[in-house]
């Protein structure tokens, strides 16, 4: 990356410039580029994932900024980021500062789904590159947009799906299968995606201190907000366990998608990338069965205290080449590919079935992961977006083949809130024969939240 070492003699100058600390040298580890090679990153939008790709990013990369709307969450990771390479970040409220900067080559995004858009948008078109979580956008219009904005400003861009490049493999080697032809012309595939649970009523509530609710909305509608006192245990923890704000965001489609974008955005990913679907989309978007957990009308919730994304699905996509598949909350999570010679099953923890046994007598190809990769596979997601902004080509995660499945997903969910099959035009990208489905496909921003130039 040719300002690398020019980024990072900048960013140590600043930290010099504007705290009152030391400046350790950075050892390098054990085949690890040397500290004026490292990139300087910086992430906004900080709870759960967002510290976890920072985490996984200190062996590649110095963190110069840290961006978060609730001064908690902020002070708690730059604290973390401080404590793991030996020096604090400077925090924003704001991230549009980080974006002002010079000496940040990169940005990773985990703000909730409907602040994605906007942040990359703008990101790229401050000369930076762009780690952003999935799913990557509200809408299918967002994507489109997305797309144009990389192909204008030639930034890269990686996607948060790491099942692409982590999960010990198990996702590469499903992939490697199926193309190799170990269960003959795949018929159908089931991604496994769990449901979730409807919520009580939620009242509004004081908004917490330290956070700042109306920019946390953002491009949403302005609207109270709500939360119960019980809070959650475990990951996600320390916040309301039933809100309309931290962790909770996925259950409401003015924020997220639900089940359907979020483990959606994984298991639909690595089986279209198997089907080599990721150019093209689907015919035909049919919800089979489903649970909406409020009353709609025309597409929307008719109350505003309660989760709205469906709570239980089964939704059949007729996919290219005769295949079926079905997107469910029901059985274990995971996707099963069945063909006209077998079948087999993978998710994170485990790759089952007669075809993964043959293996052992049956080896595939040396190569095989390789190919399916585009060459050796990366540490980590993180490596190989680092790799990418070396290399300037797109990672593993491109936004194109993203949005190809997210299209699926946002489908699935516009026609459950709208109670009818979906047809679906994939070379123009566009819903057939039916205007009002069609219309669901963008979602104007709130005045003063607009992205510029879209």
């Amino acid at each position: 990356m040719s300002s690398s070492s020019l980024s990072r003699r900048r960013f140590l100058s600043h930290a010099a410039a504007t705290a009152a600390v030391s400046l350790p040298v950075i050892r390098q580890a054990a085949g690890q580029e040397s500290p004026s090679d490292r990139p300087v990153f910086a992430t906004i939008g900080l709870r759960n994932q967002g510290w976890s790709i920072t985490e996984k990013s200190f062996k590649f990369a110095d963190f110069a900024a840290l961006a978060d709307v609730d001064a908690g969450v902020l002070a708690t990771n730059i604290a973390g980021v401080a404590k793991a390479q030996g020096r604090a970040p400077d925090g924003y409220a704001d991230y549009r500062k980080i974006l002002d900067r010079k000496d940040i080559d990169a940005v990773m995004i985990a703000t909730p789904d409907h602040w994605h858009t906007k942040i990359a948008v703008e990101a790229m078109r401050a000369g930076k590159d762009v780690y952003c979580e999935k799913p990557l956008t509200l809408t299918i219009d967002e994507g489109k947009l997305i797309e144009r904005v990389v192909k204008e400003t030639g930034k890269v861009f990686q996607v948060g799906t790491m099942q692409r490049t982590e999960s010990e493999g198990r996702f590469l080697l499903a992939v490697a299968l199926v193309r190799h032809g170990r269960i003959g012309k795949v018929t159908k595939v089931t991604c496994g995606i769990n449901g979730m649970e409807p919520s009580p009523v939620i009242p509004e509530a004081p908004v917490p201190t330290g956070l700042d609710w109306d920019t946390w909305l953002g491009p949403a509608p302005a609207v109270a907000y709500r939360a119960l006192p019980e809070m959650r245990q475990g990951y996600g923890g320390g916040v309301p366990l039933y809100s309309n704000c931290h962790y909770s965001f996925r259950n409401w489609h003015e924020y997220s998608g639900g089940k359907l974008t979020d483990w959606g955005a994984h298991h639909v990913d690595i089986a279209c990338w198997a089907l080599g679907a990721t150019e093209t989309g689907p015919s035909r978007v049919t919800p089979v069965e489903y649970t909406l957990p409020v009353p709609y009308r025309d597409g929307h919730p008719t109350v505003a205290d309660q989760y709205n994304a469906a709570t239980e699905f089964t939704i059949r996509v007729a996919m290219p080449n005769d295949v079926e598949m079905i997107i469910t909350s029901a059985g274990d999570n995971g996707i099963l590919f069945e063909g006209t010679q077998g079948r087999f099953f993978v998710n994170r923890g485990k790759i089952t079935g007669t075809p993964v046994d043959e293996l052992k007598d049956r080896p595939l190809p040396e190569n095989a992961i390789e190919e399916v990769y585009g060459g050796p596979v990366a540490e980590n997601h993180t490596a190989n977006f680092i790799a990418a902004m070396r290399s300037r080509k797109q990672p593993i995660s491109d936004v194109w083949s993203h949005n190809r499945m997210l299209e699926i997903c946002h489908l699935s969910n516009i026609a459950m809130r709208l109670g009818r099959e979906i047809s679906w035009d994939p070379a123009a990208r566009r819903v057939v024969g039916d205007p009002q489905a069609d219309a669901f496909l963008g979602r104007a921003s709130r005045k003063g939240f607009e992205i510029e130039g879209a």
